[in-house]
């Protein structure tokens, strides 16, 4: 679905490139997940994939990025922009309307979508989001949670074959964050549709995400499974991305060798994992690893 290959973008202001030499394949119906330090190019990698770049930033730009097979180079940002929905970190920019309902009819008339399909289109999404009782809400008296939601019902009633979030939970509570990943997962699991999450909380991207990507310094550092990435706690650390501490606990274990099973993503495979080394029973931590969960939307 998103091939880029050997990209390297400066912008014009800049004597330096952002991003250098990236070299990247998701497929079609992938959950990614990308995160990286402050100022290390994630941003910008993902204005390549939904054509913001190079149809709205400048610069000198070299390798290629296709959508679906289409170059974004050299497909219009309107034409991208029916492949690639993207739903920006300041909810309050991106939307335009003052009702729930009017905000999504906002996208659906500007692309044209036939009259008849419009009602079917906005219930559908409404509802994948479980947002289908704020249909008529004014959106200022929405939480901030319900309206992340909404910006992503809107470009969701699209029916993008990619969805591109980028800091979808910066603003939100943990519950909060959560439960919209919980939706985002159930939705790409049932339309196949591939999305892209940028997103600094690493533990909710391990938990939710087909692939990892971290970028450092402009260039892609890790690119696997999360569990795969995860197994490098330390140099993750040294490069600004820090992971669950649950995650580092049982990797130094590991690197002691006291414990050589898989590597734990969140407290309750941490939990489960010192039990089995200890030889102990689950039940008493069972109530432990439930409260922590709910209590920290399983980001401990």
């Amino acid at each position: 679905m998103i091939e880029i290959k050997n990209f390297t973008f400066t912008y014009r202001e800049s004597t330096e490139p952002v991003v250098k030499d990236i070299n990247l394949s998701i497929p079609a119906g992938a959950f990614v997940g990308i995160t990286g330090a402050a100022g290390s190019g994630k941003s910008t990698l993902t204005y390549a994939m939904n054509g913001i770049i190079p149809h709205c930033y400048p610069g000198d730009f070299y390798g290629s990025v296709t959508i679906d097979g289409h170059d974004t180079c050299e497909t219009s940002l309107t034409d991208v922009s029916q492949i690639v929905g993207s739903v920006c970190q300041d909810i309050d920019s991106q939307i335009v309307t003052s009702i729930v309902e009017d905000e999504m009819l906002y996208g659906l008339e500007n692309f044209d979508i036939p009259h008849e399909e419009i009602d079917a289109r906005v219930e559908e999404a409404l509802t994948d989001m479980g947002i289908a009782d704020l249909r008529d809400r004014v959106i200022a008296s929405l939480s901030g949670g319900q309206k992340q939601k909404v910006a992503i019902a809107s470009i969701l009633a699209l029916k993008p074959k990619v969805l591109m979030l980028d800091e979808p939970t910066a603003e939100l509570d943990p519950a909060s964050s959560l439960q919209v990943f919980q939706l985002l997962a159930r939705y790409a699991r049932e339309h196949g549709t591939t999305v892209v999450v940028v997103e600094q909380k690493i533990a909710l991207l391990s938990q939710f995400a087909d692939m990892l990507v971290i970028v450092d310094h402009g260039t892609i550092r890790f690119c696997d499974t999360p569990s795969n990435v995860l197994a490098h706690s330390d140099e993750l650390l040294e490069i600004g991305v820090n992971c669950p501490r649950s995650t580092t606990l049982m990797n130094r274990l590991s690197a002691d060798g006291l414990y050589t099973g898989p590597v734990c993503r969140n407290v309750e495979e941490a939990c489960n994992a010192l039990l089995e080394i200890l030889g102990g029973s689950p039940a008493p931590f069972a109530g432990f690893v439930e409260r922590t969960s709910t209590e920290s939307g399983a980001i401990a």
